[in-house]
């Protein structure tokens, strides 16, 4: 299913007997860009809003949760091909205490070489069944982030009881700090 931004879509009436998932996050760079260092980080969220514990802030210096539900693993990229990271999911592993899993692409010290996403092009984020490989869920970035150093993608989510996906595509002026000092306790 092909999603817009803001647009929702629900994990678990469209495949209820789905365990384990795959969220691809990827992107191009333009040649303006290609000095970039792109973070893509996965904030477990409780209901109040904050990482329970540093555990559940999934980045490049740790690539699994502390519940071992979520596991980042960064493929082997090629060269002028699309740039890509992947997280794992085994939703029945998820801590009960964690509501949310947003998922935030940042610039690495993008003031300092004043990088902008407007030099990042193709984006997107695309949800599939990690034992079927089968695609569920996908979104396609459409903004032109001009003066935007980091974007949240979308967030993984639990309401009623259901795990459900939102396609977010907000783009912010901010680093990685920015979201850990809003995430972390």
């Amino acid at each position: 299913m092909q999603l817009s931004k803001g647009e929702r879509f629900n994990i678990s009436q469209e495949a209820p007997d789905l365990k384990k998932m795959a969220i691809a996050l990827g992107w191009q760079v333009t040649e303006a860009g290609k000095s970039y260092e792109i973070d893509v980080s996965a904030f477990m969220l409780g209901s109040d809003g904050k990482i329970p514990n540093d555990q559940y802030f999934i980045f490049y210096n740790n690539l699994q949760s502390s519940d071992g539900s979520v596991l980042q693993t960064i493929p082997d990229n090629n060269q002028g091909k699309e740039n890509k990271t992947i997280y794992g999911v085994i939703l029945e592993r998820v801590n009960p205490e964690i509501v949310e899993i947003t998922f935030v692409v940042t610039i690495h010290e993008a003031q300092k070489i004043n990088a902008k996403f407007s030099n990042v092009t193709k984006s997107f984020i695309k949800i599939c069944n990690l034992d079927t490989g089968s695609e569920l869920a996908r979104y396609e970035l459409e903004n032109n982030f001009s003066r935007e150093t980091a974007v949240e993608f979308g967030r993984l989510y639990r309401k009623k009881g259901e795990w459900r996906f939102q396609a977010v595509g907000e783009g912010y002026q901010a680093g990685l700090k920015s979201f850990v000092e809003k995430y972390c306790s």
